[in-house]
């Protein structure tokens, strides 16, 4: 048994150490990626353990081929190895959605990206770093989560559109309303229909997820004669 933890813990690249390598890495992948699944996200299980054996299999060969093919045993093992940062990006963009100006998926790309240097932790033989690291990483996805939305940090960057009659110059009614509903105003952008007499306003705020929103379009509406009102993350005028 000292044997072979000895190999396992060795330098040179064997089948031993690598196939134990190679499964650290699915395992630790696979747990921060059923975290991202059971928050409803794209990449998953499969995603993450993937990206965290393929970086540990990139990390094996850099330290294999100096190695095996130029008798090295103080070659370069980070030349492919540090191909796997930059180029897991593209992952990374592919795990970020964009819907009329809204961006999810920012953390799930960072995961990704942790999920990388994991691998490449593994690869390299850090088990216990790469270990305390997926539980580092497991605990700011869950508890830090916790700790935004008990704080009421979880802020939404929002588009109020109203539509009203008349050409109406003043918001400040407005204003006041969204503010006693806990919601911070922004800039604001107009557009005045002479034409048809009415005044579209385009209101960029921030909001929580516990504001009252339905009473707040309410109240609006009185003191707008407002015709529509809607939430959006689009700019429109």
């Amino acid at each position: 048994m000292n044997e072979l933890w000895t190999e396992v813990m060795g330098a040179d690249v064997t089948w031993t150490s690598a196939v134990f390598k190679l499964l650290l890495s699915m395992i630790l992948g696979s747990v921060i990626g059923l975290e991202r699944r059971r928050k409803g996200q794209v990449a998953g299980l499969r995603t993450f353990a993937l990206i965290s054996m393929g970086a540990t299999l990139a990390m094996l060969v850099s330290i294999y081929i100096p190695q095996e093919y130029m008798g090295l045993k103080n070659g370069d093992p980070g030349r492919i190895a540090a191909q796997v940062v930059s180029g897991v990006g593209f992952l990374g963009a592919g795990a970020i959605i964009q819907m009329k100006g809204s961006v999810r998926g920012l953390t799930t790309a960072a995961g990704i990206w942790m999920a990388a240097c994991l691998g490449l932790a593994v690869g390299a033989g850090m088990f216990m770093i790469a270990i305390i690291a997926t539980l580092l990483i497991i605990f700011i996805f869950v508890n830090i989560e916790r700790i935004e939305r008990r704080n009421n940090m979880m802020w939404e960057s929002k588009i109020i559109r109203i539509k009203a009659d008349g050409i109406v110059e003043n918001f400040e009614v407005a204003r006041r309303i969204m503010s006693s509903h806990g919601v911070k105003s922004g800039d604001e952008f107009y557009k005045y229909d002479y034409a048809e007499g009415t005044t579209i306003v385009n209101f960029l705020v921030r909001a929580k997820g516990e504001a009252d929103i339905a009473g707040m379009f309410e109240q609006l509406r009185e003191a707008l004669h407002a015709r529509s009102i809607t939430l959006t993350n689009e700019m429109n005028l």
